[in-house]
């Protein structure tokens, strides 16, 4: 399973792969996955990364770790689109080399974020 997840690169490395296995973020037709667990075309694997669900099913078994291109072939990616950005800018983003804010200013930061009690 690990192989398999950093192979088609849904994950940096061979471990970060092999520790989300063991934390239980990735699931084979919604059971937990361990990482020596064997890969079959077919499955269908949940990983859970960074906040975001990528749920793909398997259509090639790769044992070695390929280019970006090839790496696509080798599953079916059936995720969910990522939420929208707020397109509205950060709130209390200071110009660079501003110096440091004044009282006043940090008010009106944390009242822009709404952090002020």
């Amino acid at each position: 399973m690990d192989v398999w997840i950093w192979a088609v690169r849904l994950v940096r490395t061979r471990s970060a792969g092999a520790s989300a296995c063991r934390a239980g973020h990735v699931r084979v037709n919604g059971e937990r996955a361990k990482p020596a667990q064997p890969v079959r075309v077919g499955d269908e694997i949940a990983l859970r990364q960074g906040g975001r669900d990528r749920l793909v099913k398997v259509s090639t078994l790769l044992r070695k770790r390929v280019g970006a291109p090839v790496a696509v072939t080798a599953y079916v990616d059936n995720s969910p689109p990522p939420p929208p950005r707020e397109a509205v800018a950060p709130a209390g983003v200071r110009d660079r080399g501003a110096g440091r804010p004044t009282k006043r200013d940090r008010r009106e930061m944390e009242r822009l974020r709404g952090t002020a009690d």
